[in-house]
């Protein structure tokens, strides 16, 4: 007899790790289906000769903060699980051409800092700011654990958490809005309009125009009103505490499980089959792979319905990326910060290939990462999926686009090709491969006001999705979010408000 359990989660994706795990706390039988020989999805690291590599995030916060409204930091003290981090400010560098602002949590720093560039927009900066922040604050009286994707959600509130709805009726237009209407009216300076564009397209890979204001404001309050902090070990140490909790609460991992079918008898999922023959048998199905994997890859083109499918297909993908992965000696580097962002060229778009680079050293943190007297760095910038093949001028031109990285971390450590040991360059091919990612895309560009990153809901029963093309959308807090509104859309209200009680929430 085939196996049987009441959940099966398709790839163990920060989202898929969140829903598994959260459903196993509930008392579900779960299992998550990994195709790869380790956890993580685009969390996952990896290691070469001594040096430890994140492969996606690098930016993390409210870790180490009980009070952080960080979805992830909810759901690890849901599961009972800590992830030691260190604080750090100023949280980074942007290198524009004008020069280097540091970016500083303590927002009167931040201030300060701007008003070297202008003093005008450092003003204009901080009546932006304030109004982003009325809606963090706003956000504050309900925790995202109480959350879920269905009707029911409005009793839940209703009951438990009435004078913080009160509180957010006011700022119901900003949630569904976009962080260009906020900037269009408080904002002149031209470098300011450009600072935010910049902070905007490092949150969800798109300006201000076409980012969700609550996912700037969630960004400026929890560096501001909270901590930004990395994990000590890497990503790798979210992933694990993800999976100790998973597997403490009774779930399970299934690691090198490569699931080639969600199967789907008469309009109602059944659950899924493995490569080799074996089937895992489920009411419930959660895809933590992308909209377009899960649609092509996973499913039969008729288990859907098919505009319905179409329509979900047609989604808008922001690009791929471009990485270099470096080991470098660090004498002399004593000084070194850990995130900076660098802008080639100020009157090109910032989504240009190549014109804005992202730098993350974490062992500037964490030195177990590389070996002694040495640093890893990891950065990257967007490159489009198109017409890259593994073809005779591959190597050859996946060192040319590599350049423009190099000469970004040239901004940073001005001979850091002399101090390479380890190199490694990544394609959107690579990004790909690795991450069974649809083109190696960052995720869906779903423009503010223009749509809705979807619900985990899909038109078959017992079919779910998470992860960053469900809402609320791109980023660690984001994906970590969708996986717990999946999971408490899959139980009572019951039971979701019993857990709150025994977090004191």
């Amino acid at each position: 007899m085939p196996d049987a359990v009441d959940a099966v989660i398709v790839g163990s994706g920060i989202g898929g790790l969140v829903a598994g795990a959260m459903l196993a706390r509930y008392g579900r039988r779960v299992v998550v289906c990994e195709s790869h020989g380790i956890a993580g999805g685009a969390a996952h690291g990896f290691e070469r000769r001594g040096f430890r590599f994140d492969t996606g995030p690098s930016f993390f916060c409210g870790l180490s903060d009980r009070t952080s409204l960080n979805p992830l930091r909810q759901v690890l003290d849901a599961l009972g699980e800590t992830v030691e981090a260190i604080a750090y400010d100023p949280l980074g560098h942007y290198h524009f051409p004008e020069g280097t602002l540091p970016i500083y949590g303590d927002a009167a720093r931040y201030r300060e800092a701007v008003a070297q560039f202008t003093p005008t927009g450092a003003q204009e900066l901080a009546q932006f700011e304030q109004q982003m922040l009325r809606l963090y604050e706003a956000l504050r009286g309900i925790p995202t654990l109480a959350l879920r994707a269905d009707w029911k959600l409005v009793s839940t509130l209703m009951g438990r958490y009435p004078l913080a709805l009160l509180t957010l009726l006011p700022h119901l237009r900003l949630i569904r809005g976009s962080v260009g209407d906020v900037l269009d009216t408080w904002v002149r300076d031209p470098f300011v309009r450009r600072l935010v564009d910049l902070e905007c397209f490092l949150l969800s890979g798109l300006t201000a125009a076409g980012t969700v204001a609550p996912e700037v404001s969630f960004m400026l309050g929890e560096r501001s009103r909270s901590v930004v902090d990395y994990p000590l070990g890497g990503a790798e140490a979210i992933v694990a505490a993800l999976v100790r909790g998973l597997k403490t609460w009774g779930g399970e991992l299934r690691l090198n499980t490569h699931v080639e079918e969600i199967v789907v008898e008469q309009g109602r999922v059944q659950g899924v089959q493995v490569r080799g023959g074996d089937r895992l048998l489920a009411p419930v199905v959660i895809s933590n792979a992308t909209i377009w994997d899960t649609y092509t890859h996973l499913l039969k083109p008729d288990r859907l319905p098919a505009t319905y499918r179409q329509t979900a297909l047609d989604t808008a993908a922001i690009d791929s990326f471009m990485h270099l992965h470096l080991g470098i000696r660090a004498d002399g580097l004593e000084g070194l910060t850990g995130h900076h962002v660098v802008l080639h060229e100020g009157d090109r778009p910032l989504t240009d290939p190549g014109n804005t680079c992202m730098i993350s050293i974490p062992s500037v943190w964490d030195a177990t990462l590389a070996p002694p007297q040495h640093h890893v760095v990891h950065a990257y910038t967007l490159e489009p999926f198109v017409s890259w093949q593994r073809d005779g001028d591959y190597a050859h031109r996946k060192h040319a686009k590599a350049e423009p990285l190099y000469r970004a971390l040239e901004r940073v450590i001005p001979d850091v090709r002399q101090r390479v040991v380890q190199e490694m360059i990544g394609t959107p091919l690579t990004h790909a491969h690795y991450l069974r990612r649809d083109r190696g895309t960052y995720g869906p560009a779903i423009p503010a006001k223009q749509g809705m990153f979807p619900s985990p809901q899909t038109p078959i029963a017992g079919l779910y999705r998470v992860g960053d093309s469900t809402m609320p959308g791109i980023g660690v807090p984001a994906v970590a979010a969708s996986g717990l509104l999946c999971a408490n859309t899959l139980v009572s209200p019951q039971q979701t408000t019993d857990l709150l009680n025994q977090l004191g929430l």
